[in-house]
């Protein structure tokens, strides 16, 4: 039986995380690539994924594997282990198709992912290699792709919506906007990852920090959705840019902030599917699974009734994670709750959007969150558009006065699809030259400067904070007194590898 799709998700890890990539960044399963299968399946289309980051296949090894399928359409599937990170993602994306054209050119190729759905055009007039963009979230568009007898008919491929594509003469052709999923219907139309068609579950792994609360035992690992999208209009997030059925210039991911969720009763067989694979390490991505009590709460009545012992990491923002919420979810196996916090300054927390937290005390929220036992993944944002040499310092010593469980230490990035990366193009701010350029590991990395710093001077703040974070002797003896000398040992491998910056003069 001929195979109609395959779904890759591609890799670029190496060069997104440098050294971090061997043994301490995540492989995270590819959630929108088991969800889009698992849609084409219920379809009654032949399908299969292939995980070249899971399979540790290089970009010729993965494009020979491909060749190998050889279906009928190639989906790569460009998302990540955030949201941001499908920029970034691009860089092996890319790379792989590139090779798979010299291999073999007849087979047709897809993108979807926020990289393409923010810059569909320029995506198809940069990428040479890619026949096809799916805009948005892809889901029916790339179904109702595969109903095209002839994939090198311009004349059939112009009546499916959401997608774009490269005429014969060349021109570039944007298809009207293709709905996305209601939510009435995303039981039903995104049911499930398909689960059997991904590598096992012991061959991911989850973040370092993360597996503290479980004996730092990082594998098995699962990941899935809740929801999908968020309520927010942050200027430096992108997420919601999937949503998008606006084919419009300068739309960003602030006119798309659309968020659904599925039932409770059909998210529970997802966790049913992880208990009865023995896996411990949960990371639920929803951008806010803390929004919703009768979504969330529902979910966690389920997972206590049916008393399983999950390590969930999941994400809220301060204003959304109430002091009554906190035993349940503690009950429920969340362990951690990411908060972004972004920045402590009351001015640069209003560039963002994030001016709801005035009437909410951050360290209120996280002694809170300690006095129920669960654990804080704080995450901060260097380089905000007012940001000054005085504010670095501010949101540096706050982040060591609290000395969360966790730290993530961001350096502003305009990411495709953001705000952040419609002004920086309306004011001509230099913007990343490659995909990696977006990942915050990378040696090509370029983040933004703000007002009163160059990139430069953002950039090595950040990273000489994360390291007098990771090593302060404070922040040791929590991790210590919490989770034990593994603990410990595992970060302390981590901080002796230290990233190489184009920008600030490394050589590589």
């Amino acid at each position: 039986m001929s195979l109609d799709i395959l779904f890759i998700h591609p890799n670029a890890s190496k060069k997104i995380y440098q050294g971090l990539s061997n043994e301490h960044s995540a492989i995270e399963p590819p959630i929108w690539a088991g969800m889009l299968a698992n849609h084409c399946r219920s379809k009654k289309y032949n399908v299969k994924i292939l995980d070249c980051e899971a399979e540790r296949l290089d970009y010729i090894s993965s494009a020979k594997e491909i060749n190998n399928y050889n279906p009928r359409l190639a989906c790569f599937v460009v998302y990540g282990q955030q949201p941001s990170a499908s920029s970034q993602n691009m860089e092996g994306a890319v790379a792989t198709c590139e090779e798979l054209k010299e291999i073999n050119p007849s087979i047709k190729t897809i993108f979807v992912g926020g990289h393409v759905s923010a810059l569909p055009r320029e995506t198809l007039e940069n990428e040479k290699s890619i026949d096809i963009i799916a805009l948005n979230e892809g889901v029916y568009a790339i179904s109702n792709l595969l109903k095209v007898e002839n994939l090198n008919d311009d004349n059939y491929l112009k009546k499916v919506k959401g997608i774009g594509f490269r005429n014969k003469d060349n021109s570039i052709e944007i298809n009207e906007a293709e709905i996305i999923v209601p939510k009435k219907f995303l039981d039903t139309d995104l049911p499930g990852i398909a689960w059997d068609l991904l590598p096992s579950l012991q061959s991911y792994r989850t973040a370092g920090w993360h597996s503290w609360s479980n004996n730092s035992d990082k594998q098995p690992f699962a990941a899935l959705y809740t929801s999908l999208g968020c309520p927010y209009t942050c200027s430096f997030c992108m997420i919601n840019i999937i949503n998008r059925t606006n084919n419009s210039e300068n739309i960003s991911s602030k006119d798309s902030n659309i968020f659904r969720w599925w039932t409770p009763d059909f998210i529970i067989k997802q966790f049913d599917y992880f208990a009865q694979q023995g896996v411990k390490n949960v990371k639920i991505a929803d951008e806010l699974f803390v929004l919703n009590p009768n979504h969330f709460m529902k979910i966690c009545d389920m997972i206590i009734e049916r008393k399983y012992d999950f390590n969930i990491w999941a994400y809220s923002r301060i204003d959304t994670c109430k002091p009554q919420y906190l035993e349940k979810l503690k009950k429920a196996g969340v362990n951690w709750l990411g908060l972004g916090i972004e920045n402590p300054s009351s001015i640069i927390r209003k560039e963002v959007h994030k001016d709801a937290f005035k009437n909410v005390k951050i360290i209120d929220i996280i002694n809170y969150m300690r006095d129920a036992g669960i654990y804080v993944a704080a995450n901060y944002i260097f380089g905000l558009p007012e940001e000054t040499k005085e504010s670095l310092e501010f949101t540096y010593n706050f982040a060591e006065e609290t000395n969360t469980e966790m730290v993530n230490f961001y350096s502003a990035m305009a990411y495709p699809g953001s705000p952040l990366h419609l002004e920086a193009r309306k004011n001509k701010i230099k913007l990343p030259d490659s995909y990696s350029g977006y990942s915050q590991h990378s040696y090509d990395t370029q983040n933004l400067p703000s007002q009163n710093l160059s990139a430069a001077e953002i950039l090595s703040f950040r990273d000489k904070a994360w390291d007098k974070y990771h090593t302060n002797p404070k922040y040791l003896k929590l991790l210590e007194s919490k989770f034990g000398i593994n603990a410990v040992n595992n970060l302390k491998k981590t901080t002796k590898i230290k990233l190489k910056r184009k920008l600030l003069g490394d050589k590589i």
